[in-house]
């Protein structure tokens, strides 16, 4: 018995073993995640940069990459062979047809389009805005997108303005200059340069009074307003409310990221977008909105319960490996506790399989016997053939008794075949 536990405890110890280097090299850890972002010092670079500091807490690197924007990190998280595998992406560029590689977390935080302009009364909306100057943003952004699908909404044609490639971040300073008429960004309002312009009383802040057919055409905008003075309480900047039109930035990744992957992800945007400024109250962000892209099934379940408990007390990468054996081992233990329970069952059938089959030579040679089929003598040498090997046979102390058995019943087959003693001839008188 106390062979058999051992055998069984090894054989549990290498299956272990097996499973863990399966599992490890089925799953190899995740050390290095790739962040499309956005142009320097724009909301989304500003945001990752954060995540970078928190991510490597949780002994991950974050390889943050620059992009144009929105429409260039959409760009690349569908191809497989950039990467990326996370980023910043906004509202009304994309939806699950087109992109069915892509998931989302949730939307992450509100992104205004500002609209500031140089001149009295160009503030009163876009229509002053032909035949001037204006950034709207490089290609490959979010900005120029909606943008350029707002001002063809207006009736502006190609040539109606001058359209320049700023970015948020350097579009500022040329309009605080006078180099150009107007600049359109989408941005948060931590943005600097958006907190700079507004501040300006050269600058005045466009204002979108039809904000609710915007809305109606497009439902991925939002309607938000900006107090007046917000920018400067002392010179009142702006002088009155103004009407913003703003999209949702949502955190996207590429479907096949790892569930505690997305789950570190989340915990990183609870940190850093859950807070209040002017458009939203605390703990309004992150939210599990699906915007252009299904939220998927594992940031659904982080909203409603929150990180799993093994993630909650376990480094990450012990937390990662335990989860992909758990995944691995139920389903194992389904199938192996059944076989350890007959196990027993089996072994005894077998050992008793080992004495039945001489029990089966016994019967033949019972059966000549009985039927004269072949002489004494040769029935005797097979049954002294037969009990060397049962007393070479090798049992558990459980199964003795039946080796026991076999052997009497050997003794019973060979008396039968040995004369009895009255038939035995009379023995000669000794010498005496």
């Amino acid at each position: 018995m106390s062979r058999r536990r051992w055998l069984y405890g090894a054989f549990a110890l290498l299956l272990l073993v097996a499973v863990v280097i399966g599992v490890r090299m089925a799953f190899p850890p995740v050390q290095v995640l790739v962040m499309t972002t956005g142009t320097p010092g724009s909301a989304y670079d500003v945001f990752a940069q954060q995540y970078k500091e928190i991510l490597a807490r949780e002994g991950l690197e974050l390889r943050l990459e620059p992009s144009a924007g929105a429409v260039e990190n959409l760009a690349r998280l569908r191809d497989p062979s950039s990467g990326m595998s996370v980023g910043f992406s906004q509202g009304g560029l994309t939806d699950a047809r087109q992109s069915p590689e892509l998931v989302s977390l949730g939307t992450m935080f509100y992104e205004p389009l500002w609209f500031f302009c140089r001149g009295d009364g160009c503030g009163q909306g876009v229509r002053n805005l032909r035949g001037k100057k204006i950034s709207i943003g490089p290609e490959g952004s979010g900005t120029r997108a909606l943008v350029e699908r707002l001002l063809a909404l207006n009736g502006f044609d190609d040539g109606a303005v001058e359209k320049l490639s700023f970015s948020a971040a350097e579009s500022a300073e040329p309009l605080l200059r006078g180099e150009i008429d107007a600049a359109a960004m989408v941005a948060s309002w931590s943005t600097p340069g958006v907190r700079k312009l507004l501040a300006s009383t050269d600058i005045e802040l466009i204002d979108f009074p039809r904000t609710d057919a915007y809305v109606a055409l497009y439902p991925y905008l939002t309607k938000l307003t900006v107090p007046a003075g917000v920018g400067n309480m002392a010179e009142n900047r702006p002088p009155s409310d103004v009407r913003l039109l703003a999209l949702k930035a949502s955190l996207i990744v590429r479907t096949d990221m790892d569930t505690s992957l997305q789950y570190v992800l989340l915990d990183a945007a609870m940190r850093i977008h859950s807070g209040a400024d002017i458009f939203q109250k605390a703990s309004q962000f992150p939210a599990p909105e699906a915007g252009d892209l299904p939220v998927s099934a594992d940031a659904l379940q982080y909203y409603k319960s929150g990180r799993p408990f093994l993630q909650r007390y376990l480094p990450l990468g012990l937390a990662r490996l335990a989860g992909k054996l758990l995944i691995v081992l139920v389903p194992l233990v389904g199938v192996v506790y059944p076989l350890l329970r007959f196990a027993p069952a089996l072994y005894g059938w077998s050992m008793r399989r080992r004495v039945f089959r001489l029990y089966g030579e016994l019967k033949l040679i019972e059966a000549e016997l009985d039927a004269h089929a072949t002489d004494a003598a040769t029935l005797l040498r097979r049954l002294d053939h037969l009990e060397e090997r049962a007393d070479h046979l090798q049992v558990p102390l459980a199964f003795a008794q039946t080796l026991y058995h076999m052997r009497s019943h050997i003794g019973l087959a060979r008396a039968r075949l040995q004369p009895h003693p009255a038939e035995l001839p009379p023995q000669a008188p000794s010498g005496r």
